[in-house]
């Protein structure tokens, strides 16, 4: 009887903290990164650590539409982020592809935005990106296809998302930014996972998470 209760214990212990949710997500809450190793750390929301955890700093981009696009354009909301340029003719339109999935399979889910940047941001100008998200379907207030500043989005991109897998690898602007990665914000700004645009099963995951994370 001692081992059966020992082994309950170990169970509860094991499942502590951890739901099935209707997404099929085992976690209640999802993890939180803070820098280029992604390590995951697993605080409770709300909690003072939280609080004074890494979150995206605030920045002031422009979109498709000649509309500026900053911090508090996501007040409040989740979003989905990428680095990408119109003229890319490799990875980028399966990108693209994947991001419209997540776009139209949350369409109705005012909490949820889309957030791409141009790497090339001297040449996607505005009219650029906007017949780009005309051809892929990019909606309006939805999905932000954004330039600016090359500096703010390269800063953007290494040293508030991570983007990049070059572990120690110092870089700096004129050090071209190229990435599959998509990565989840939460309303607190706070990242919440890192996914293979690429990968099927890696945006599968990313439509599960994104649930969790709305239910938090």
């Amino acid at each position: 009887m001692k081992i059966i209760s020992i082994k309950v214990t170990i169970l509860f212990l094991l499942c502590f903290g951890c739901k099935e949710t209707d997404n099929k997500s085992r976690v209640a809450h999802l993890p939180y990164y803070k820098d280029e190793s992604f390590t995951p750390y697993w605080l409770v929301p709300g909690s003072d650590e939280e609080k004074n955890f890494h979150s995206i700093s605030n920045f002031t981009t422009v979109n498709q539409d000649g509309d500026i696009v900053n911090s508090a354009t996501f007040e409040d909301k989740i979003y989905v982020t990428d680095f990408f340029f119109t003229s890319c003719p490799g990875i980028c339109p399966r990108m693209t592809a994947n991001m419209k999935e997540i776009q139209d399979a949350f369409l109705n889910e005012k909490d949820l935005l889309l957030l791409s940047h141009s790497v090339t941001p001297e040449k996607d100008s505005v009219s650029v990106l906007k017949n780009y998200a005309v051809n892929k379907g990019a909606i309006a207030g939805k999905w932000h296809l954004v330039t600016g500043e090359r500096t703010t989005i390269y800063r953007l991109g290494r040293e508030q998302y991570f983007v990049e897998n070059d572990l120690g690898t110092i870089k700096d602007v004129n050090d071209f930014l190229h990435t599959e990665n998509f990565l989840l914000i939460d309303k607190n700004k706070h990242i919440r996972g890192i996914y293979n645009g690429l990968n099927r099963a890696s945006i599968n995951q990313l439509k599960i998470d994104i649930q969790t994370l709305l239910k938090e």
